[in-house]
């Protein structure tokens, strides 16, 4: 499932999408909430200038709102459809639902945009 050239394997390990082969990040682990953003200017391996062009993730903030859309709907249907919830508690685990996924959330919305623009390619980063 997750091997490496597919679009998965970059979007959900946040890996360079070109090479896969180095994160894209400068700390991996999200939940480091100070450096979540952090990512290093290009890829060591193959070369990818992560940043495309001046303020290019600003278009992640429309991949993050869809994704915020998602999981505050799946909070609702999960708390109010399945465990019969109140509106007013389905409210409540809809806002702890964003705020605690709200890390992953950033990461996964910049991963899905680059990987709109950068394809695998196979034979970079080789010499």
């Amino acid at each position: 499932m997750l091997k490496k050239g597919s679009k998965l394997n970059s979007i959900l390990t946040g890996s360079c999408p070109k090479c896969q082969n180095e994160s894209m990040y400068s700390d991996k682990n999200p939940l480091h909430l100070t450096k979540v953003l952090k990512m290093n200017e290009n890829c060591s391996h193959c070369g990818l200038k992560y940043q495309i062009e001046p303020s290019f993730f600003y278009g992640a903030m429309y991949v993050s709102y869809g994704l915020n859309v998602a999981v505050g709907i799946a909070a609702f249907i999960i708390s109010f459809v399945f465990f019969k919830t109140t509106i007013e508690k389905s409210f409540l685990i809809i806002v702890i639902s964003l705020i605690a996924l709200f890390p992953f959330v950033l990461r996964l919305s910049r991963n899905l945009y680059i990987n709109m623009f950068v394809s695998y390619d196979p034979t970079a980063g080789q010499k």
